[in-house]
């Protein structure tokens, strides 16, 4: 998957429509008169041995006949052929075709190969892009291309749709035309066989034409490729998306809690906050979110003020906003008292400010500056309801005065039709995202909050071995690969602790037996009170078939009800198999929370790590959330952030807070678990006990199956690659450690870079730069190890902390073809071969993951650094005029 050739597609000079016809409502004519009517100004040759001409433009009877080689084909007939058009055009020099015909899947040749396998197989032997097949086509009004049977054009803009729908294709064209909305690319992917939303995300992402993605999702193929491209884009512009089929009625037996609750949707949700995406969930918020995200500034917090002259309408936007999990800004008293100034005595006197219901513009302009200036605020929804006493027209332009003076945002709610459309477009017009009821307003700022968290999420790519603790790998890999020895794909309770425990998880005591006679002499040995389970692979829940029993305090209770469950579990579940029972110390820790750490696999996304309020009824309460693996300690405090029972966990009344770190350690020991144990497929830790002295194993279960080569690659994002790390001895026998860089070294990033000289600034970034910005130096250090790579020299100092003393970097193209690099050693380590490491350890790399070249640009004057590329087998052109020269390697 690429950008290779889809300039073709996207900005073709020539056009050939092979299957064109005069025939009334065929695709054929369809696509012919979009084309002709759509202005494109390059040459467009109708294919058709039944035609001269086709909507007067003279047709050929084939692809051999054509005049010149189009750069682009237009496939509209008959499955059957498209396998043999796809192989002639790729002969004759065509790089993209979009294939319209459909049931390419469902009919092939003798051998089993379906026509969809054939036409793939032909086109990428030709490195030929494909767009479909089963698609509408596509439109690029910017240059008049509407390559496509739509019902109708789209206006240029600045907004690209992506859509695996075509009947929303036909829909959203309606819209947008009704709204005035125009676009800078329509694309209808159809089954997005070669061409799909990776592809599309790294083209429109760097495409300067583009302000912002809108994505219709059904499906994902590509887990990894969609969510590298989606982090890139986000960078770049707003990227908002639709997912259809948000309810999954068809998973209903699962074995796992984990299994249940982490539904499909929910990972979608996932994997769209982890690449910054802002999901929404009909047609009019992904345009009113465009419009939010396009107007407003960036958001740099969640608490909202409310400016109205109305109350009514003021508690309406509260009672949303609350609703919607936002946060309405607690007004300080230093806030109360210059508002108590400047308003009337009438005025709420709190948070929504209600300023009254003849409030003039100068009312209006005082009020929003006090509230602008309050460092409890970071935005402000100002609201107008039309009065006979007050001039909407003359609020806006307060409002449009006092915002310009701001760099907090400020939303509209004029409410109304005919009074209120002037003042809204006003203030459309003056930049001020602008809603015409208090609910779209809400909404729009939920949206602004909702985008910036998930572009903070974006930025953190967490390392695979986290300094936290070190896991006991052979330990946990002893227990796997003997059940999987055994023939067994479920691990037997105390088996899955003993894999916890080997990740330093806190396990309560357990021991497994065979008869309630054992059972009994083990529950003496460790003391009363205990508590029995019933061991079976066949039973996940023991608890629903009676397979529990909790403070067992003598020998008798524990053998009669080792001996009541065999009896019950004969009645109730006869096909169970029962290998014996298990004896764990009983725990009491009153106030402690029952929670569920669990993890499954989603056939999209693979590793889903789930949390949430966990206990017998957890699927009754439906309290969890989901991440992707891997984690780290910020994306694991986030991912409980999203659940209800985190406010219970901050504490209340006389209870203390739980060790919120130990809860998120214990996270990320799950995440490690699956990141270094691909065999691992299922998990549950239910109940797991937290309270303020940290959290407990009480209960686990995990299901294996034998890792495959497809599952080395089944994490939607690549981890820390621990396995690059290597250490190096300079010349004078320090030893350094030369590994990935990590997000954690951001701190020691800025240290680094004020060790460095002047000299050395200019020769890496070719100016003076005197202090990079947070943004700046947080993409410099989380980066996607699946597009991007930097190795840091780091080592010891003399007060025994850490230091970086150089850093090589590459950014590579996503046809894997080119790697821009850039390299800064500090200037007290040169003459001890550091720089020459680093470069050489870069280039292995790159050689390793098939890249074709390395390349780079050094200052004329940095004469170092070209003698080092020059022994090193790089070629060099010299720009003199811009005093640079460029360097080649061809790996």
């Amino acid at each position: 998957m690429s950008t290779r050739n889809l300039k073709y597609l996207f900005k073709p000079a020539s056009i050939a429509v092979i299957g064109a016809s005069n025939r009334a409502g065929s695709v054929g004519a369809l696509v012919m008169r979009n084309l002709l009517h759509g202005g494109f100004q390059g040459p467009i040759m109708p294919v058709n041995p039944n035609y001269q001409a086709v909507a007067g433009i003279w047709a050929y009877p084939e692809v051999a006949a054509l005049p010149m080689v189009p750069e682009l084909a237009v496939i509209c007939t008959s499955a059957a052929t498209v396998p043999a058009l796809i192989e002639e055009l790729g002969q004759w020099g065509t790089r993209a075709a979009i294939v319209i015909s459909a049931d390419l899947k469902q009919s092939g040749d003798e051998q089993g190969n379906t026509l969809q396998t054939l036409m793939l197989e032909r086109a990428r032997a030709h490195n030929m892009r494909v767009l479909g097949p089963n698609c509408l086509g596509l439109l690029v009004p910017g240059i008049g291309l509407n390559a496509s049977f739509m019902h109708r054009s789209a206006e240029p803009g600045r907004i690209a749709f992506v859509s695996q729908s075509g009947a929303l294709c036909t829909a959203v064209l309606d819209w947008a035309r009704a709204h005035n909305i125009g676009f800078s690319h329509f694309i209808s992917l159809g089954s997005g066989a070669d061409v799909d939303f990776g592809d599309v995300l790294d083209y429109l992402g760097s495409d300067p034409q583009t302000n912002s993605i809108l994505l219709y999702i059904e499906t994902i193929q590509a887990r990894r490729n969609f969510m590298s491209a989606g982090r890139a884009a986000a960078r770049n512009k707003p990227v908002i998306v639709i997912k259809a089929g948000r309810f999954n009625e068809g998973a209903k037996a699962v074995a796992s809690h984990t299994g249940a609750l982490a539904g499909a949707d929910h990972v979608y949700d996932a994997a769209f906050r982890r690449a910054g995406m802002l999901r929404v969930y009909d047609i009019d918020d992904l345009f009113g979110a465009v419009e939010t995200l396009a107007r407003a500034r960036p958001q740099q917090g969640d608490r909202l003020a409310i400016l109205t002259n109305g109350g009514g309408v003021g508690v309406m936007a509260v009672d949303t906003l609350i609703e919607g999990g936002g946060k309405l800004a607690e007004l300080r008293p230093a806030t109360l008292q210059a508002l108590n100034t400047v308003m009337p005595p009438s005025w709420s006197g709190c948070n929504p400010v209600d300023i009254a219901g003849d409030a003039d513009d100068k009312r209006y302009a005082q009020a929003l500056t006090v509230l602008l200036q309050a460092s409890e605020v970071d935005a402000v929804l100002v609201m107008h309801a039309p009065t006979a006493t007050a001039d909407s027209l003359a609020v806006a332009k307060a409002v449009i005065t006092c915002s310009r003076a701001s760099r907090r945002n400020v939303l509209s709610n004029w409410i109304g039709q005919e009074v209120a459309a002037a003042g809204r477009q006003m203030l459309a017009e003056a930049g001020i995202p602008s809603y015409e009821t208090p609910s779209q307003a809400i909404e729009g700022f939920l949206q602004m909050v909702r985008y910036r968290t998930n572009r903070d999420l974006l930025m953190q790519t967490p390392p695979s071995a986290p300094s936290e603790f070190t896991p006991a790998l052979d330990s946990a890999r002893c227990v796997i690969e003997n059940a999987l020895a055994e023939g067994r794909s479920v691990l037997s309770e105390p088996e899955a602790k003993t894999v916890l425990a080997a990740y330093g998880m806190p396990v309560v005591e357990t021991h497994m037996v065979t008869t309630p006679d054992s059972a009994a002499r083990v529950a003496a040995q460790m003391g009363y009170p205990v508590a029995l389970k019933v061991l079976s692979p066949e039973i996940s829940h023991k608890s629903d078939v009676g397979g529990v029993e909790l403070f067992l305090d003598s020998d008798e209770a524990v053998r009669t009800a080792a001996e009541t469950m065999r009896q019950n579990l004969a009645r109730i579940k006869p096909e169970a198999r029962v290998d014996g029972f298990t004896v764990q110390r009983m725990v009491v820790r009153p106030g402690a929370h029952e929670l569920i750490i669990g993890a499954t696999t989603d056939p999209i996304f693979g590793p889903v790590i789930l949390f949430g309020q966990g206990g017998t009824a957890v699927e009754v309460i439906g309290d969890r959330a989901v991440a992707l693996p891997p984690l780290n300690m910020n994306l694991a405090r986030e991912l409980i952030g999203r659940t209800r029972i985190v406010r219970l966990l901050q504490g209340y009344r006389d209870r203390p807070g739980v060790a919120m770190d130990a809860l998120c350690l214990a996270l990320l020991q799950v995440s490690q678990l699956l990141v270094d144990i691909p065999e691992v497929v299922e998990l549950d830790i239910n109940p797991l006990l937290s309270d303020e002295n940290g959290v407990l194993v009480l209960d686990a279960h995990i299901r294996l199956e034998a890792a495959s080569r497809a599952s080395l690659q089944r994490l939607a994002i690549r981890p820390y690659p621990k396995e690059l790390e290597e250490i190096f001895s300079l010349r004078n026998g320090r030893q350094v450690l030369l590994r990935p860089i990590r997000p954690e070294d951001e701190p020691k990033h800025y240290q680094f870079l004020s060790k460095l000289t002047p000299e050395d600034i200019r020769f890496r970034f070719f100016g003076l730069v005197r202090e990079l910005p947070h943004s700046q130096m947080a993409r410099l250090t989380q980066i996607d190890y699946d597009r991007e790579m930097a190795f840091i020299a780091t080592a010891t100092d003399a007060h025994g902390d850490s230091e970086t003393l150089g850093v090589v970097r590459t950014f590579t193209d996503p046809n894997n073809e080119r790697a821009e690099y850039a390299i800064v050693v500090r200037s007290d380590m040169k003459g001890q071969r550091l720089g020459w490491k680093l470069l050489d350890k870069m280039i292995h790399y790159c050689r390793a993951r098939g890249t074709r070249y390395i390349v780079g640009q050094i200052l004329l004057e940095n004469r170092r650094m070209l003698g080092m590329v020059q022994k090193m087998g790089f070629t060099r052109q010299d720009i003199t005029a811009d005093g640079v020269a460029e360097v080649s390697l061809k790996l």
